[in-house]
């Protein structure tokens, strides 16, 4: 059981001890920074930290200097996920053995990928770890593209968005496939509790990133995490891009316990058309040209279709 912080609004969460610095080189609205800082400051327990090669650990841990204020590894691209299950594993074998005491606090496991880790090049390293059913949570930090790289297309990238691995042009309309379900992919693994959260939404986000911390097993946690590099929007409207992904549907909130029942977190009072959403981030600004208006009419189509899936899995409570 983690020993969850009381948490009563946002200012003294914000306020709140830090465990991670502020003293890093993320892009100025980048909201990697705002997710880390939640997720750390949602428990008073101690922390293992590993995070995958990306965004967030060059930005992070430039020799000699580091913003992390507790245990933190990194190895590679695609591990990190399993650096944290051998170290999760040597501490039960230590306790077992007698050479760390009873009277030690366990520590919370906590790893941190971007999309690139996560959906793609990690993918098989932490389908492992779930398999196995390593003790951790595992949280991927989702800007949907490779962007500490040069902003290359991941399968996390959304239909018809321009990157530099598949730009949008005379004779493209940009990314061509439609983005990867990683949330329900790591439900299928029968995880104990997966969810998709929102850093705008902190409150839904906060209790999930708890109830995470008191879950026994393995835990997935999706972050939508707007890129203001990538995305092409300005640094003062993360936020702002943030509100618009989740009013539109475009990014729901919810929950699947033990592979099964889903709940969804956050109905938005007033739906607004994925058009809004789209047209807030140039990466997009390509389909609303006439010739890939029909582009939009899609989007709208599946989002619609997807959230209706949702709120009847919900109902039949599978």
């Amino acid at each position: 059981m983690s020993t969850q912080k009381v948490i009563k609004n946002l200012k003294t969460f914000s306020t709140a001890a830090e465990r991670f610095e502020g003293s890093h080189l993320l892009c100025p609205g980048c909201a990697h920074s705002i997710i880390v800082r939640e997720v750390l400051n949602a428990t008073n327990d101690n922390l293992v930290v590993s995070a995958s090669t990306g965004c967030l650990e060059v930005c992070t841990a430039i020799y000699p200097h580091t913003s992390w204020d507790c245990s933190w590894i990194h190895i590679g691209f695609e591990n990190s996920s399993t650096a944290m299950a051998g170290v999760e594993t040597m501490n039960k074998a230590l306790r077992n053995k007698g050479r760390i005491s009873a009277d030690t606090p366990q520590p919370k496991f906590v790893t941190f990928g971007g999309d690139g880790s996560t959906y793609d090049i990690g993918f098989q390293w932490i389908s492992g770890c779930f398999e196995r059913g390593h003790d951790f949570m595992y949280v991927c930090l989702d800007n949907e593209v490779y962007a500490n790289t040069g902003g290359q297309r991941s399968s996390s990238t959304p239909i018809g968005s321009s990157t530099t691995t598949a730009p949008a042009g005379t004779h493209s309309y940009g990314e061509k496939r439609q983005k990867k379900d990683i949330v329900s992919i790591m439900a299928a693994h029968g995880s104990p509790y997966v969810a998709q959260v929102a850093p705008n939404k902190w409150k839904d986000m906060v209790k999930k990133i708890q109830r995470g911390f008191d879950t026994k097993g393995p835990v997935f946690i999706n972050a939508m995490s707007a890129c203001t590099t990538e995305w092409k929007f300005a640094p003062n409207q993360t936020i702002e891009v943030s509100d618009l992904a989740v009013d539109s549907l475009v990014f729901p909130l919810y929950e699947i316990i033990d592979g099964r029942e889903l709940n969804i977190t956050y109905r938005p009072k007033n739906i607004i058309p994925v058009r809004d959403y789209l047209a807030a981030q140039p990466r997009f600004k390509h389909l609303f040209k006439k010739e890939n208006e029909y582009l939009i009419d899609e989007w709208q189509k599946r989002i619609d279709e997807r959230w209706e899936f949702l709120q009847k899995r919900e109902e039949i409570r599978m």
